[in-house]
């Protein structure tokens, strides 16, 4: 696969495209990424990408000629089938999303910066919209690199073992179950013992009951994906929680 990449700071991508898995998919070719510098493509000796908005108001507005011709320069090397903006008002990010990006066979991100992108930018060169989060950020390229780790951890190969993607949270919908490695005690915590007696059928139905307990309690919406097979570890949870509160309730503490 392939990722173009458009940015007034390329710097910002380089190091962390060069660390960790990332890195190494980058190096072997499983997934492929382009840096373009949107200035290299302004129409002014001074390399101007940005100017004052129409109407008046505060910061600057990245302008339509340098990311239309930094775009249309990529056309012998990206379909340009997908051209999305990383912009507040997208899709926010998640799982489902990633998997859609990451079937493609390429795709460009484009960094917006300081109050945006010229609206025509969005309406005529961008194909889609998409937001990492309700938070305010200095530009597109955190968004970006967050996009092209969580891609690549769908290429095949990248990940040593493609189960252990699997077991990633929000993979199949829900948040993911709780980890333990050595020492078996730690300051008076112990790991659980259904994950020391080698059932592995066992172990698959603690973890993914616990990966729905924690679901319930932090992002119960989740559970609006839950597949039938959850429906008997769900009664579960809800009859553990019916008696510890009648354990806590006020006939237990008579």
């Amino acid at each position: 696969m392939r990722i173009d990449v458009l940015t007034l700071f390329p710097e910002i991508l380089e190091s962390p495209l060069k660390a960790s898995l990332l890195g190494k998919a980058i190096a072997e070719g499983r997934i492929e990424v382009g840096l373009t510098n949107i200035r290299d493509f302004a129409l002014d000796k001074h390399r101007t990408a940005d100017d004052a908005p129409y109407g008046g108001g505060p910061g600057m507005v990245m302008k339509c000629e340098p990311l239309y011709a930094a775009v249309e320069s990529l056309r012998d090397q990206n379909s340009l089938e997908r051209v999305v903006l990383l912009s507040p008002r997208g899709r926010t990010l998640n799982q489902s999303i990633v998997r859609e990006l990451a079937a493609a066979p390429d795709l460009v991100l484009l960094c917006g910066r300081y109050e945006g992108v010229d609206e025509r930018v969005a309406q005529g060169l961008c194909t889609d919209e998409i937001s990492v989060g309700d938070y305010v950020l200095s530009g597109g390229e955190l968004p970006a690199l967050t996009i092209i780790e969580a891609i690549s951890r769908m290429v095949p190969g990248v990940i040593g073992d493609f189960e252990s993607v699997e077991t990633d949270s929000f993979y199949d919908g829900i948040l993911g179950a709780p980890q333990y490695t050595r020492p078996d005690e730690f300051r008076g915590m112990t790991v659980p013992s259904v994950l020391k007696n080698g059932n592995h059928a066992a172990i698959a139905r603690w973890r993914r009951k616990e990966a729905l307990r924690a679901t319930v309690a932090r992002r119960s919406e989740l559970l609006q994906q839950s597949v039938p097979e959850d429906q008997a570890l769900l009664a579960e949870l809800n009859e553990e929680a019916d008696g510890a509160g009648l354990e806590n309730g006020p006939e237990a503490r008579r």
